[in-house]
């Protein structure tokens, strides 16, 4: 009996909505625009925690990089710390025999040049550390070949391992090991691939990498570029392993007690903490615009079935003298208002779908599952939520006014 009920009303709201298909298309496109708007926002929110994710990787928990300079220190001006001293490559050995909570550590320069092979050039970012290096990035892995040895670091051996987008852009379908390229005057033996990695938050690519032995790097480079000291902590509590290397660093630096530091020592915390303010950012930006399209949209059915309440008014008046109650009259047009968002939440979600599905070339954006049936709720809701006064007025009718009205 309820069933044929409910069965009974969804056809009558079809026959309805078949009936005025102008008029429901305007109701169903504003649906479609608010319920957009939120998936939309949560897929590229959804995107930005997997980018993020990814791009961090590199930087793990338990990694430590003490450099010149603290990440978004925002109370110091760049022209404060430009003259602080430099890192040196023997801090390395003085931490090391210091500190207790190092498991391993190893210095980085960078600086970026081009790389050819054949007279073909290509943008490289080049990277000059020690063999310990891969233990401080355990997520960076090695596709082909091999990584360069400690021998091969102190004797300055003219080896790189290159990123995927190198190996592309020099080799194209070729095995670029124990192949040479040419950085400066100099020729290379590659010796190993890095696995494909990405870019870093979509600003700049992890594949264009070239990572030489430290020892090569100062004698073709000299001293240009930065170096930075990459740790990896054995300490559960990183914030006791950053002040036991914090502690460490100021005796190396010869600083006295009263002396503020003239180094950072960073962690992604610091990264984490910077995303997020800029993720709360646009999902408040977004969540006042998806809560402004979606009152639009609820305010554009209500005046809809308010419209269809009053054009009929008299089929109201003959089906409660049929013997239609109140209740059975106002879960009639609440089923037409759920109905029509319904169809808005769907289509949203399918266009919403090949959106992503087109971005997800260029930005992770898939839209969760979760997302969808959140957003079908959503679309539940609003059909309640603005059918309940003209629904709750259809049932109010009185039934000979009603069938009075012409």
């Amino acid at each position: 009996m309820i069933m044929s009920s409910i069965w009974q009303n969804i056809l009558i709201s079809l026959t309805s909505i078949s009936n005025n298909k102008f008029r429901a298309f305007l109701s169903v496109l504003g649906i479609v625009i608010g319920v957009l708007s939120v998936t939309l926002m949560g897929t590229m929110i959804s995107g930005l925690d997997q980018t993020f994710e990814k791009s961090m990787s590199s930087f793990r928990s338990d990694v430590l990089m003490i450099s010149r300079f603290q990440w978004f220190d925002g109370d110091k001006e760049w022209w404060q710390m430009r003259n602080r001293p430099r890192m040196k490559p023997e801090y390395v050995d003085n931490l090391r025999n210091r500190s207790t909570m190092i498991d391993a550590i190893a210095p980085v320069m960078e600086r970026s040049g081009e790389i050819a092979r054949n007279n073909v050039e290509t943008y490289a970012r080049f990277f000059g550390t020690t063999p310990e290096y891969l233990k401080t990035n355990e997520e960076q892995k090695i596709e082909s070949g091999r990584f360069f040895s400690n021998i091969e670091n102190e004797n300055g051996a003219r080896v790189v391992v290159i990123g995927n987008g190198i190996a592309t852009g020099l080799f194209e379908n070729e095995n670029p090991v124990n192949k040479y390229v040419k950085i400066g005057r100099n020729k290379y033996l590659v010796i190993g691939v890095i696995e494909k990695q990405g870019s870093f938050m979509g600003m700049w690519s992890l594949d264009n990498q070239a990572i030489i032995p430290f020892g090569t790097y100062q004698r073709n480079f000299a001293k240009r570029g930065w170096m930075n000291l990459r740790v990896k902590t054995n300490s559960e509590d990183i914030n006791l392993a950053k002040e036991e290397i914090t502690a460490q660093m100021r005796i190396i630096r010869k600083l006295k007690p009263l002396e503020e530091n003239n180094f950072g020592i960073n962690h992604s915390s610091g990264f984490e903490a910077q995303y997020n303010a800029i993720k709360f950012t646009i999902a408040g930006v977004g969540f006042f615009i998806t809560a402004l399209s979606l009152i639009v949209g609820g305010i554009g059915i209500m005046n809809i079935m308010f419209v269809s309440v009053k054009e009929r008014t008299r089929e109201i008046g003959i089906r409660k003298a049929l013997g239609a109650t109140p209740f059975n009259i106002m879960v009639q047009f609440l089923t037409e208002s759920i109905i029509i968002c319904l169809m808005g939440g769907v289509l949203a979600i399918g266009i919403s779908f090949i959106i992503s599905d087109i971005i997800n070339d260029f930005f992770p954006s898939t839209m969760p599952i979760k997302l969808a049936l959140f957003s079908i709720l959503i679309s539940v809701l609003i059909g309640v939520i603005s059918g309940f006064i003209p629904s709750s007025r259809a049932s109010k009718l009185d039934p000979i006014e009603a069938l009075r009205y012409e």
